[in-house]
């Protein structure tokens, strides 16, 4: 995060800062998502923190959805824009599934591309599963983008988790990925058992050094009927606090931005079953988690602003591109709070200006 002085796209004072995070860069593209859960579906055996059922809300869902009919009401209920569709599998591992399953799910779903009713498929599976065989199952499918569940770049970490395959696995997987000319998405986790924030920093830095398309960035939930779960009724497992996740998801989002990956989403999406203290035994949940980071990543950096200002005993102005505003805020107004209080302010007044570059804000002296 770095501070410049100079001329604004909107003066807001004539002693000023101008912070710029770092942009984030925008994916590829942005397709209308059509969901398929598939929970457990492949999965080889259970990794500590999984519950797909709960994370998905569709408990007992078959793995031979009726795909006509899902993209069908999907459409309906959400008619997409002009951008492309994407059937996208998710919950599982698709590739661990047996062949002629998967053959029969590509094969329903290159039916709905000649329909038109979809432009390509996108799955989620493990980075062992992605072998020379496997790539000729997909060969020629409508699949574009793979999502790799890599989870951590530490060895350790990925054993104590219960994944079953290694860091090399993941780095192997994206290779090929890249050879067959598919577009890769990696899945991270912060919070695991025996990751520290070294582990998960270090993981980052590894998983930027593979220059995937995009990442996802989750952390680990104890979730009722995960094995994860027993561990930590016994003390054995203590999740992060909602603070310290969203702080280091901050770090890393910084560490992706920096390197031009795209970080397509923060925190797992919001549901019902999630919300429940039933399902979501412990662990930092937030319905609007990716909101939190990028508050946290706007406070840090107005934090830098005032550093350089005779701010203490004035009122300061900050003025953002009218996008950014409620994160400049927080959530129930806590940044303007908190800088306040730390940096002993009059008062702070926000001002929105279309012309301010998303990845700016101005601090200055009202």
């Amino acid at each position: 995060m770095s501070i410049c002085r100079g001329a604004s796209p909107s003066p807001v004072a004539s002693t000023a800062v101008w912070i710029d995070l770092p942009p984030n860069p925008a994916p590829f593209r942005r397709p209308t998502i059509v969901p398929v859960f598939l929970p457990h579906a492949g999965c080889p055996h259970r990794c500590v923190f999984c519950n797909q059922k709960t994370i998905t809300g569709q408990a007992g869902r078959d793995s031979s959805p009726d795909l006509p009919a899902l993209v069908a009401r999907f459409l309906r209920e959400k008619p997409p824009s002009p951008q492309h569709v994407e059937l996208a599998f998710y919950g599982g591992n698709f590739l661990g599934q047996p062949p002629d399953h998967v053959q029969f799910l590509l094969a329903e779903a290159q039916h709905l591309v000649r329909r038109g009713w979809i432009g390509s498929v996108r799955f989620s599976t493990r980075p062992d599963t992605i072998d020379a065989q496997r790539l000729r199952w997909i060969a020629d499918s409508p699949v574009d983008t793979v999502e790799l569940g890599g989870q951590s770049m530490d060895d350790a970490v990925l054993s104590a988790a219960g994944r079953g395959h290694s860091a090399q696995d993941t780095a192997l997987a994206v290779d090929r990925l890249r050879q067959a000319g598919l577009r890769v998405g990696i899945q991270t986790m912060i919070g695991l058992p025996g990751q520290d924030a070294r582990s998960a920093l270090v993981s980052a830095v590894r998983f930027a050094d593979l220059k995937p398309d995009f990442v996802r960035i989750y952390p680990c939930l104890v979730l009722a009927g995960s094995p994860l779960a027993a561990a930590y009724r016994r003390g054995a497992y203590q999740p992060l606090s909602l603070e310290a996740a969203v702080a280091t998801c901050a770090r890393l989002w910084r560490l992706f931005a920096r390197r031009n990956i795209p970080v397509i989403r923060m925190g797992l999406q919001a549901s019902d079953e999630l919300s429940d203290s039933a399902h979501v035994l412990a662990g930092p949940y937030h319905p609007a988690f990716g909101h939190l980071v990028f508050s946290a990543l706007c406070r840090q950096a107005i934090a830098r602003g005032l550093h350089r200002l005779p701010a203490v005993g004035r009122t300061v102005r900050i003025t953002a591109h009218p996008r950014r505003l409620s994160q400049v805020r927080g959530l129930g107004n806590t940044n303007l709070t908190a800088l306040t209080e730390r940096f002993a302010l009059a008062g702070i007044r926000i001002s929105g200006d279309p012309d301010v570059a998303l990845h700016r804000l101005g601090v200055a002296l009202d």
